[in-house]
């Protein structure tokens, strides 16, 4: 029974973790139908575009609250059905609902993004970095499958809003399996005095920089890398291939790096791997993006890709109760957030004023430098 119990958790964790980026690359994936059928400006498509990592930021704050007034169980499965209700809210009436119901769902996620890792930190403590790598592999699956499949659902369906709204199917389907799974769970987030801080900790803020310079790269990659390479005379087809090869990249990246770095003290060398291969990559895009694009993307997505799975299972790496490490996530991920939504806002905003692209890839070539500097403090062993 106690063998069922974990696997059944440990699928309601895969799931959950598996509908925590389909809500934003759903509805990116077909932005321009969205905006056409509503009728709205790019002033509020901006809006809509922003509300995901803003909500990611300021929701993850109430996480560790939450946790310890309704238990871990019931705050994940509360979250999990926010992010239900948010999915077929914001397909159901105009642009004031629309971007009502993606508050909703990124509320949702947010809770999520914070708990889930202080659940598998708690409910298995000798597979940590296993079932970390299984969460944040998932996780990178849904977010490619969300932004591969809602165009042929709206081919098939008819309309963007069925394409979009389908996969509330999949939330429910999470919080069933999670209900079923998760009976074992801890009631509380327990371990440490309720009124803890870690905001005077040293170390909770270079975890929270490495994290939110993660993000921050992430992301600039994402949203910029289909310009940059066509401005380099690839074609929009091929750029697109490319950007989604480096968003899958962190599949089977996700299934390898937790693991490892859960079983070594130290994850210093690991950091500076990861860092260099990203820096390669962007040192290519920045002096020869024509030349070898496939294989600067490749050097781009197996670092980006392995810098988020190590960044989450360093929270639970660093701290020693599942408070704090309760605490910890919601402040990685609360600012860290936060920070990140400047990067693509910043290096767009250089290559506008500018006219090239060379102070905005010096950018990120600095964003990889400093993450891979606080990453290496980080990951040095000793709790917050």
């Amino acid at each position: 029974m106690a063998v069922t119990g974990g696997i059944l958790l440990a699928a309601g964790v895969t799931l959950a973790a598996a509908n925590l980026r389909p809500a934003v690359t759903s509805l990116a994936s077909v932005l321009g139908d969205v905006r056409a059928g509503l009728g709205v400006s790019a002033g509020w498509t901006s809006l809509l575009t922003a509300v995901p990592t803003l909500c990611f930021g300021g929701a993850a704050f109430a996480a560790p609250w939450i946790g310890r007034r309704l238990g871990l169980k019931r705050a994940v499965g509360a979250a999990l059905l926010l992010l239900t209700v948010g999915l077929v809210l914001r397909v159901v009436d105009g642009p004031f609902v629309v971007l009502g119901g993606t508050f909703v769902a990124c509320a949702g996620i947010a809770l999520c993004n914070v708990l889930i890792p202080v659940v598998v930190k708690d409910s298995f403590p000798t597979k940590l970095g296993l079932v970390t790598g299984i969460y944040t592999a998932a996780l990178a699956a849904g977010a490619a499958m969300g932004a591969a499949l809602t165009p042929p659902l709206e081919a098939f369906l008819g309309s963007w809003r069925a394409a979009v709204g389908a996969w509330a199917l999949l939330s429910l389907a999470a919080l069933v399996l999670w209900l079923a799974g998760s009976r074992r769970v801890a009631g509380r987030v327990t371990g440490a005095p309720a009124g803890r801080s870690l905001l005077r900790v040293p170390l909770a803020w270079v975890m929270t920089v490495f994290f939110g310079l993660q993000a921050m790269l992430a992301y600039t990659v994402m949203g910029w890398l289909p310009a940059i390479l066509g401005d380099a005379g690839v074609d929009r087809t091929t750029a697109g291939l490319l950007l989604a090869i480096t968003v899958v990249l962190g599949v089977p990246v996700s299934l390898i790096v937790p693991p490892l770095a859960a079983r070594w003290r130290s994850q210093t060398g690991m950091v500076v791997v990861l860092g260099l291969l990203s820096l390669s990559g962007v040192l290519g895009l920045a002096f020869a993006p024509g030349a070898a694009p496939g294989l600067w993307v490749l050097l781009v997505g197996l670092g980006m890709g392995g810098m988020f799975p190590l960044a989450i299972v360093m929270v639970s790496l660093r701290t020693s109760t599942t408070a704090d490490t309760a605490r910890l996530s919601a402040m990685t991920q609360s600012i860290g957030y936060l920070l990140a939504g400047t990067g693509p806002f910043t290096f767009g905003l250089l290559r506008d004023s500018t006219g090239a692209w060379t102070a905005s890839m010096a950018l990120l070539a600095g964003m990889v430098v400093a993450l891979t500097v606080l990453g290496s403090i980080a990951g040095r062993p000793r709790t917050v």
